[in-house]
């Protein structure tokens, strides 16, 4: 008998248990977990190719200028496509436009695959299909993020954002780990391949979804009128805005990744062909942020949700200082696991403020907005840390941009002193 009650775990430790641990409470939810099993899916996969493009752009031409443009070419579609992308989600059935756009970004994936399987060795086609991808990418991230919202209350909507982080992360940690591990095994054209599979698979897992049309009943095409109103829209939120501005200050100024490629290489020791160190530097974010991620259960609790905001990328810029100025390989991979717990949280912290503060009539045109600043900031990134590296190298680079990041984010508090004091009851206010 007393062998039993000291197996059980008492209230108090349950309790502490469940303030730690990721609430896992909107996986009850089918439609959320059918959502939530699709992004699993695609997350190995799909960073596996996120390691790939820049490899064979820099192998191509053993330049990170040519890796930064890897920026260029992604951010244009997400630019235009993101917006639009957007502006469809609130006028169509959701589900329907995120099996089209599946399917794209798996189509464009096996393209990736051929001209590798062939050989071609052109980076421009490279740069081109990498291009198409972004643009169906574009359209399927605020669509995808808008559905969170009608499948789960309001009230997990911080634990939904921290199981989809968790998980996104995961794929983000172990696919950099594994192509590192397998490019001088079995070469850019298989890591590809994975993808594509990974992508067609997903695809039984969005089409098991509930259709999901406009709460309004009226399907129609959506137009720049729709896109306009959008703006129209987010520029009454001030909150919203500032939530972009920040993140906009973290990921432009001070993401290092278009330096990878380079600094495994020629800093960490790395083969021509890629290796460990170039794994360990992809996934080296994602692991921090995967893991306070799995110990998450506390942030439903935080409700100055602006000011967790604002210290997360506050640390993250302090890391990437760190991540710069160092010369071991572990050490570089501890500052970047760092930026990764402070990212996840700030994500997680401006997905739910976004998640509350817009109407669903408008979800999907702010979501296309964050997903432009979410995944353009960093492709901004990689176009100007590509290019500063060919001038300053590539540690003046990474800690000048740290130290930058801080210097704007205390602008931006200054200017938008509301944001800082923004709680999560507000957004009913």
């Amino acid at each position: 008998m007393s062998d039993q009650t000291e197996a059980a775990p008492s209230p108090g430790r349950r309790k502490l248990l469940g303030s730690i641990v990721v609430d896992s409470r909107p996986l009850r939810i089918p439609a959320f977990r059918r959502l939530w099993v699709s992004s699993m899916v695609t997350s190995i996969g799909s960073q596996l190719t996120a390691v790939a493009v820049p490899k064979q752009v820099f192998d191509i031409t053993g330049s990170s200028a040519y890796v930064g443009l890897t920026g260029a070419f992604g951010l244009v579609p997400l630019l235009v496509f993101g917006l639009w992308g957007g502006a469809i989600a609130d006028t169509v059935d959701r589900r329907k436009l995120l099996i089209v756009s599946n399917t794209g970004i798996a189509a464009t994936a096996g393209l990736l695959w051929a001209q590798a399987f062939l050989g071609l060795n052109s980076v421009w086609l490279v740069l081109v299909l990498l291009a198409v991808n972004q643009a169906f990418f574009a359209v399927n991230m605020p669509t995808r993020n808008a559905v969170v919202a009608r499948l789960v209350p309001e009230h997990l909507l911080p634990s939904a954002a921290a199981l989809t982080g968790t998980m996104t992360t995961f794929g983000a940690v172990f696919g950099p780990l594994a192509a590192g591990a397998l490019l001088p095994v079995i070469g850019l054209a298989t890591l590809y391949l994975v993808d594509t599979v990974a992508l067609v698979v997903v695809l039984w897992a969005v089409w098991r979804l509930p259709p999901l049309p406009p709460l309004s009943g009226q399907v129609r095409r959506a137009g720049l009128r729709d896109v306009v109103d959008g703006f129209r829209y987010m520029a009454t939120q001030k909150v919203l805005l500032a939530s972009f501005l920040v993140d906009i200050i973290a990921m432009v100024a001070g993401m290092p990744r278009a330096l990878f490629p380079e600094m495994a290489e020629r800093s960490f020791g790395d083969p021509p062909g890629g290796g460990l160190a170039l794994g360990w530097l992809y996934a080296a974010i994602p692991l921090g942020a995967m893991l306070i991620g799995l110990m998450s259960g506390w942030v439903g609790r935080i409700q100055r949700q602006g000011a967790a905001v604002v210290v997360a990328i506050a640390v993250w810029g302090l890391a990437v200082i760190g991540f710069g100025l160092s010369s071991s390989l572990w050490l570089a991979v501890v500052f970047l696991a760092i930026g990764g717990v402070a990212d996840m949280v700030s994500a997680i912290y401006r997905m739910a403020i976004l998640q509350t503060a817009a109407t669903d009539e408008m979800r999907g045109r702010t979501q296309g907005a964050f997903t432009v600043v979410v995944a353009g900031g960093p492709r901004l990134a990689d176009l100007s840390h590509g290019w500063a590296a060919a001038g300053v190298g590539t540690a003046a680079t990474a800690a000048g941009g740290g130290v930058l990041v801080i210097v704007l984010l205390v602008l931006a508090v200054v200017l938008l002193p509301a944001f800082w004091g923004y709680r999560a009851a507000d957004a009913k206010s």
